[in-house]
């Protein structure tokens, strides 16, 4: 007896068994047929998930005979959905390949910053891009110019240098505005004195990204970008015509009407970019003092294209004027006497690109371009009156290879200032021509490892000459997982227009003596890891940065025994190092992104100290809701930890929150956007100035002193 029911289990043991089957697939991607680790396959009967090895290996156990349904997914690559019958007629491993998806955004962008046009997915050299729809979201809550769109980058900090007028300049992993250099299209135009006010004056409706190199970058593009450089990429006429309309109005007496038009004409093309800008004093503290002052700017940048068989060519021209005047609420209502500060600006630039295809892989390309910015700073009692006048032209030869792609190139920079004498104080003119040759290469030496180097040699007259040896490597490790690494020389040539001398009004400000100083020199490196992924529906993206830089001999400010001051080059040294950690989740309509920078700035002459208006901690959140393209809701959170301020005491931390929503149609967008609505503001827990209301001594400005401001208004797309 004990043997016959020993034979039934053991038969319904067989027969289960035999019900139970296994499902082998790899996973592969269908242009290059390597694996996909990482890839998520979901048995759909069951809702059950597995996940693919490091050779894209999925193995999938007790499935019931009969048809069953998987679905696979992976970052980057159109979801596939395939049906088995099991038993299978044949026990091996099945290959399943999925398509990279036509519209993925990140790989299709292309940068244009490293000099080398390749994808973002495909460079050495580490870049971050805003565009497309993330611009959009950001131009909403600062249409007038692209202070907000930078601010809410990580490891990016907008430094106000003005408690009344707001000025303001870009501040990369700690280090002051004047070591990031700024470029349209390529061309550096924002420097020296130009630079105070540039990013309160570029709107960004006809912008079609931005680009950001954060590191040394110097021998890309010559002097000044120690820290890192920012390039705004225009809009070009595509196929379609575009014309766009922007108005907007804010609770602080703001107003931004901006308009934009593109169209190509068989072999000519043309973009036309006007704004009107302006604000009305403003006082939310009430202490008398505004916070954003009365200013009205108007801008006009109208660019022709045109094409040849094997010859293109660009020339454009903008011109900017502004009257911005901040400080007390009387004197700029009533006329009373009080205390004033006054920026009239007049900006004109000019671009000229030519391209001549010499063969399928070769292109000489000619730039040109003309800056004059003549602004007049008046307070009470002083007057800083200069014109700066600079040009920069370049030449170079693009070799687009299969595996390696080279630029050679020389170019010239010029800058002349012209200060008009209304003080007894010593002239500051200076004229300043920058020789630089240099040469460029990005060579793809496996499939899974590009590798960029660069050297430039530049010679500047009264400073002499400076070598610039830069190299970057990109090594994907898997599919979703790349790491790049790289580091450069940079230097910047001395110059009086910085943040101190902002804050200062360049009042009793000495000029550079130039037999006493010498070339600020840095070497710095980064090292960062991406990896992408998929948990389930939620898609993943982790990236991490480590990054250090060292400013040897730096110039800093010293007050001279008569009570003026003058920058001189320290003995020492200051170096800033951290991380920059962002986190990217994905799932339906929602996105997620959060970001966290640790700097640690410090300066390394007399004694080590903190840097000033450095935060060390800084967090950044922000949660999108976006509906069929119809709905856009946005709900961000910022984090500043204290800074050392330069008189030796500590700012508060602090948290600035904000929360947009916009209706999206065809032709039209309504939007609303409640900016710092817990009214965040430096006056509410710390002090702005010392001393009088009609004689005030500005403290640093560490802090949102405008407060909780709700704009709105609309787009037209025709």
């Amino acid at each position: 007896m004990k043997y016959l029911l020993t034979g039934i289990v053991l038969c319904c043991l067989t027969i289960a068994a035999q019900a139970q089957h296994i499902f082998k697939a790899t996973i592969r991607s269908s242009d290059d047929k390597t694996p996909l680790p990482g890839a998520t396959i979901i048995w759909k009967e069951q809702n059950k998930p597995a996940f693919a090895d490091s050779t894209g290996l999925v193995v999938i156990t007790g499935i019931p005979a009969g048809q069953q349904t998987f679905i696979i997914t992976f970052i980057g690559y159109g979801e596939k959905t395939v049906s088995y019958t099991f038993p299978l007629t044949e026990a091996a491993t099945v290959d399943i390949e999925l398509e990279k998806e036509e519209e993925d955004e990140e790989e299709e962008v292309v940068v244009t910053a490293t000099r080398i046009s390749r994808t973002i997915s495909n460079i050495p050299t580490r870049v971050e891009v805003i565009t497309g729809e993330e611009l959009g979201e950001k131009a909403n809550m600062k249409p007038g110019d692209i202070r907000m769109l930078l601010t809410e980058s990580t490891g990016i900090q907008t430094q106000q240098t003005s408690a009344t007028s707001f000025n303001a300049g870009i501040r990369i992993q700690g280090l002051d505005g004047r070591y990031t250099q700024m470029l349209r299209d390529g061309y550096p135009l924002y420097a020296g004195f130009s630079g105070g006010l540039s990013i309160l004056q570029i709107a960004p409706l006809d912008l079609k990204q931005v680009e950001v190199i954060k590191g040394s970058a110097s021998t890309l593009y010559g002097g000044g970008a120690i820290a890192g450089l920012v390039n705004l990429v225009s809009k070009t006429p595509g196929e379609n015509r575009e014309l766009s309309f922007l108005a907007n109005g804010t609770s602080a007496g703001g107003l931004d009407l901006s308009g934009f038009y593109s169209e190509r004409y068989g072999k000519a093309g043309l973009t036309l970019f006007a704004s009107r800008n302006s604000n009305k004093a403003y006082d939310p503290a009430d202490i008398g003092l505004t916070a954003i002052p009365k200013y009205e700017r108007y801008t006009v940048n109208p660019r022709l294209f045109l094409y040849g068989k094997k010859t293109t060519a660009n020339v454009g021209i903008t011109y900017i004027t502004e009257d911005r005047t901040g400080g007390s609420m009387n004197y700029i209502k009533h006329g009373e006497s009080g205390f004033y500060e006054k920026n009239n600006t007049d900006r004109i630039i000019s671009q000229l690109g030519i391209a001549h295809k010499i063969n399928a892989t070769t292109t000489l390309q000619l730039k040109n371009s003309y800056s004059r910015f003549d602004r007049v700073i008046t307070i009470p009692g002083y007057t800083f009156d200069a014109l700066q006048q600079s040009s920069f032209s370049e030449l170079t030869w693009n070799r687009k290879g299969e595996k390696a792609d080279w630029v050679v190139g020389a170019n010239v920079l010029t800058d002349d200032l012209n200060e008009v004498e209304h003080n007894s104080a010593p002239s500051r003119d200076y004229h300043y021509n920058t020789f630089g040759v240099f040469v460029q290469n990005a060579w793809t030496v496996t499939k899974n490892f590009v590798l960029e180097t660069g050297l430039r040699g530049d010679y500047v007259n009264d400073y002499g000459f400076e070598l610039l040896p830069r190299a970057s490597a990109m090594i994907k490790l898997l599919p979703n997982l790349t790491t790049r690494i790289g580091g450069g020389y940079g230097y910047k040539t001395p110059t009086i227009f910085t943040e101190d001398a902002e804050r200062m009004y360049f009042r009793n400000l000495l000029p550079i003596d130039i037999d006493q100083s010498k070339n600020e020199r840095s070497i710095g490196g980064n090292w960062d890891i991406n990896y992408r992924t998929h948990i389930g529906d939620v898609g993943v993206s982790l990236n991490h940065l480590f990054f250090y830089t060292r400013l040897n001999h730096p110039l800093v400010l010293a007050v001279t025994p008569s009570g003026t001051a003058q920058f001189i080059n320290a003995a020492g040294h200051f170096d800033t190092k951290g991380m920059e950690t962002n986190l990217r989740l994905l799932y339906g309509d929602f996105k997620l992104f959060i970001g966290y920078t640790f700097t640690d700035a410090n300066t390394h002459f007399d004694n080590k100290k903190w840097l000033p208006l450095t935060a060390r901690h800084r967090l950044n959140n922000v949660l999108m809701y976006e509906k069929d393209e119809k709905w856009k809701v946005g709900l961000e959170a910022y984090y500043f930890s204290k800074q050392m301020l330069n008189d030796g005491s500590n700012g508060k931390p602090y948290w600035i929150t904000g929360f947009m929503v916009e209706r999206v149609w065809e032709k039209l967008s309504l939007y609303i956007n409640f900016e710092n609505f817990t009214d965040t503001r430096q006056s509410r827990f710390d002090t702005i100035y010392t001393g009088t209301i009609d004689n005030p001594v500005f403290r640093d400005i560490y802090a949102p002193v405008e407060g909780f401001i709700v704009n709105g208004g609309f787009k037209i797309r025709l």
